[in-house]
């Protein structure tokens, strides 16, 4: 699968194709649904298919201080896109230049001239250009002028309520696992490198993979069964530390998984935590021992829930 960039000249194999358009943090079943329909319809015509993400995300661009948001990043984006059948990833960059290109110029400048496209597809709430000034009317009048066709894909809905990031965020930060990974249709996972760190897991015999979470959206604080796939495809059980560690100071923001009946070295080594259940919040003990004696009872726990998922 290609990955392109909008401000990179775009392969000439390209043109013609059927481009999802969206920001598809997440990739959630909503998501999922708008580039279906855009796969299916350039299935059906003979050309490539191709999904289009912003990034940064506008809001990172329009509030640099937002606290961090993001459901995936762009590899973990790619990889979900080739799973759903796209040919290529395009990247929208989005920067001063892109913030002030009015919807006109977006659909003329890059769908029509550079792309060529033969199909627009995206969602209903989907809006672009300069101060939000397109929207699917635009797309559809646009694609009447220049002969590409648009299809605008229904919410899709959970429990009545559209899916969306929002909904999913709200889950995560509610500790509540479960609502998220359906509507995601996968556990929600961090992906990171292994950094060194204090190394007080291992003093207390349960060493743990210490990951920065970046820009990710911060799970609710505490401790949930976990899995990890590593970079060779082996996939790891394991119970996770998300917080500041309020037994220890200074406090120090970190996903801390600690995996079962594993021995090896995993600094250095890149890793996606996927999160599967919560499983209490974070607390301070009156002792190490308390400390310990807990950690045994919530890798049990982790055991128990990862066995019978």
């Amino acid at each position: 699968m290609q990955r392109l960039f909008s401000s990179q000249e775009l392969p000439s194999e390209m043109r013609g194709a059927v481009v999802a358009l969206g920001n598809f943090d997440g990739f959630h079943l909503g998501h999922q649904a708008v580039a279906g329909r855009a796969v299916e319809m350039a299935r059906a015509s003979g050309v490539p298919a191709i999904i289009a993400t912003f990034d940064p995300h506008p809001v990172r661009h329009f509030r640099p201080d937002a606290a961090p948001f993001r459901l995936t990043t762009l590899d973990q984006r790619q990889a979900l896109f080739a799973a759903a059948g796209a040919d290529a990833m395009l990247v929208l960059e989005f920067g001063e230049a892109m913030a002030a290109m009015s919807a006109d110029a977006f659909v003329e400048d890059l769908l029509v001239a550079r792309l060529g496209v033969s199909a627009v597809v995206t969602g209903e709430d989907f809006v672009f250009g300069r101060g939000r000034g397109g929207s699917g009317e635009t797309l559809n009048a646009a694609g009447e002028r220049h002969g590409f066709a648009y299809a605008r894909v229904a919410a899709v809905l959970d429990g009545g309520e559209p899916v969306s990031s929002s909904r999913i965020r709200a889950a995560l930060q509610a500790g509540d696992c479960a609502t998220a990974t359906r509507l995601l249709t996968r556990p929600f996972a961090i992906a990171g490198t292994v950094q060194h760190g204090d190394k007080v897991g291992r003093t207390l015999g349960y060493p743990t993979a210490n990951i920065d979470m970046g820009k990710y959206l911060r799970p609710r604080f505490g401790i949930y069964a976990v899995t990890g796939r590593l970079a060779d495809g082996r996939v790891l059980h394991g119970a996770a530390n998300v917080g500041i560690r309020p037994q220890f100071d200074p406090p120090k923001e970190l996903l801390e998984p600690h995996f079962f009946d594993f021995s090896g070295d995993l600094y250095g080594a890149e890793i996606e935590v996927a999160f599967h259940a919560f499983l209490r919040g974070e607390a301070k003990f009156d002792s190490l021992d308390a400390l310990m004696a807990q950690m045994a009872r919530d890798c049990d726990e982790a055991r128990a829930i990862l066995a019978r998922s």
